[in-house]
């Protein structure tokens, strides 16, 4: 049995922060691969529809590591309501690696020590003052190197759901093991949706499903800054959607039953032996008057499967988590999808996958 941690810190506040949307994994025309991508399409969709934050994370070999004097001094890298984060996605023979940070940084230190091990990259990245995200860990392209590097993972890539679920899995060995490893998604878009999709039918779902917020990372930041979007990414403060019309997962827990929650996905706390009542809220868009299917995993393994008030968009259950072991606990959503009308073909791509929420844990070790 896990030994439970000697101290955990107390729980941030609930209510003292703002949710913001984005998308942490996309490539521009800076990308060899992309087509039908510059920057100033990219960052113009985003803007017109309200996202606040963007990594527009170009490969790195295709630039042959030089992605600082290409990604982000194109002119074309601005914007007056988007966070713009300064990234590249390491592309190395053991994987794929986000490399995310709020300020500019020497990506080509990153680039020439792609085969290094990982204790060195893990001194880089320290030295650096960067976030490494583990891309798309059950692809062809998996990420190959220590979990003990990633500052959080991509468990879902891309508008095709199917394809994300042995990430998931793997994501819930993670956790399993211990590790508060904090979940994003990222739509990994190469080519841009054409501007007249009607007569893109035959062409490839990478071509016309996949474009910014397919699917849409929610945090819940401290404030509106890149700074914040990090630290709330790597506590776990956040949730996926399949798109950005699609509802807001939040999942709450109630430690002493009384009535006020204490706690919120990311969040860990000791139990206090008793029962606790968990709250999962669908927030904002959503098909009104829909009951969705809420399925709860408890350390990996189904816990139950519980329906969303049609009119409040909210469900609980109870659970007593043992006070002298480790547990967590995610939920995900399931329903129709809410039409995503600039990019429609994204829909029968994410099937019935609506959105998924980072665990609730109790008694894990944050220095592990």
């Amino acid at each position: 049995m896990p030994v439970v941690p000697a101290s955990i810190p107390p729980v941030a506040s609930l209510t003292q922060g703002v949710w913001l949307k984005g998308d942490w994994h996309m490539h521009s025309r800076h990308s060899t691969d992309s087509t039908n991508n510059p920057q100033a399409k990219i960052i113009g969709f985003a803007e017109k529809l309200g996202f606040d934050y963007l990594a527009i994370t170009d490969h790195d070999v295709h630039v042959f590591g030089d992605v600082a004097n290409n990604t982000w001094s194109d002119p074309e890298f601005r914007s007056r309501t988007v966070l713009l984060f300064y990234g590249a996605e390491l592309t190395a023979a053991r994987g794929h690696i986000n490399i995310l940070s709020s300020v500019p940084y020497d990506h080509q230190r990153v680039f020439d020590a792609r085969d290094a091990r990982d204790w060195d990259l893990l001194s880089l990245k320290r030295e650096l003052g960067v976030h490494f995200s583990a891309n798309h860990p059950s692809t062809k392209n998996h990420y190959g190197y220590s979990f003990d590097l990633a500052d959080s993972i991509e468990v879902w890539n891309t508008c095709v759901w199917p394809k994300n679920v042995p990430g998931v899995r793997i994501w819930d060995d993670m956790l399993k093991s211990g590790r508060m490893l904090g979940a994003r998604g990222g739509s990994d878009s190469h080519h841009g949706v054409p501007d007249t999709p009607e007569l893109t039918t035959p062409l490839s779902v990478e071509a016309t499903a996949n474009y910014v917020g397919t699917p849409t990372t929610w945090i819940f930041a401290t404030a509106r800054t890149r700074e914040a979007l990090l630290e709330g990414l790597v506590k776990g403060r956040a949730s996926v959607s399949a798109n950005p019309y699609n509802p807001r997962v939040e999942f709450y827990a109630d430690l002493d039953q009384d009535g006020r929650m204490d706690m919120m996905m990311g969040d860990n706390a000791r139990p206090t032996g008793g029962p606790v009542t968990f709250e999962v809220r669908l927030v904002g868009g959503g098909i009104g008057g829909v009951s969705y299917k809420i399925t709860v995993v408890k350390n990996r393994d189904l816990f139950g499967s519980f329906a969303t008030d049609p009119d409040t968009g909210t469900v609980r259950f109870t659970d007593t988590p043992e006070s002298d072991a480790r547990n967590y606990y995610r939920v995900e959503v399931e329903g129709p999808q809410t039409p995503y009308p600039e990019v429609p073909y994204s829909m029968a791509q994410s099937g019935n996958m609506i959105g998924l929420s980072n665990p609730i844990y109790f008694n894990y070790d944050p220095s592990f």
